[in-house]
């Protein structure tokens, strides 16, 4: 039997509580979440793997909605945390390609980004090879803040860590990041603009 579709009206608490005996209306969750979940997932592991975390990130939430905590009206911290800890699984792979892309130049999982251009991807060059040096950890907490737009209380949530911690290792990253990035000759000002974000 068919339940009453979700209402875009409904917080992604109310729509998950309603899942619980509607089970068709979590589909409303992934509609909302899932592309912005699979764009990240492709920024760090290409799109192949990306179309893996995202239907994994949606069944481990769905298998596990009974245990959401219904006093936090948005569920992108929670979707952001089941899908970094299954690309944590995905490290080796992850730390391979930004060495690729910091030694030749070409990147391995450029077809999954937007709007790309010879500049950007010469722009990565340096900050992929800087991204490469970060511990696992310090590397989803700047990410996180980067390319999936948390803000420091969600990022929080996603990882169940502090927030002291993720401004620490957000701190620490983005030092690391600068430091690494200053010492390349070939990351010019213009280059720098592209990832401002990522170190002030």
């Amino acid at each position: 039997m068919t339940g009453p579709p979700a209402s875009p009206h409904d917080d992604d608490a109310g729509l998950i509580a309603r899942s619980l005996e509607e089970p068709e209306t979590f589909a409303g969750l992934y509609d909302r979440h899932a592309p912005e979940i699979h764009r990240y997932a492709a920024r760090r592991l290409g799109t192949s793997t990306a179309d893996d975390i995202t239907a994994d990130t949606f069944l481990i939430a769905f298998r596990t909605r009974h245990r959401y905590d219904g006093s936090r009206r948005s569920a992108r911290p929670w979707l952001y945390g089941i899908a970094a800890n299954l690309i944590g699984k995905h490290r080796r792979g992850e730390e391979r390609g930004l060495r690729a892309l910091a030694r030749t130049g070409r990147d391995p999982v450029a077809d999954s980004w937007s709007e790309r251009c010879d500049e950007r991807i010469s722009a990565r060059t340096p900050l992929a090879s800087a991204l490469a040096t970060l511990s696992p950890g310090d590397r989803h907490v700047l990410l996180l803040v980067a390319w999936a737009d948390l803000a420091y209380q969600e990022v929080a949530e996603a990882l169940g860590i502090p927030l002291g911690t993720v401004r620490s290792r957000l701190n620490r990253a983005r030092r690391k990041v600068r430091e690494a990035l200053g010492a390349d000759p070939s990351f010019t000002p213009d280059a720098m603009e592209l990832t401002s974000s990522w170190t002030k």
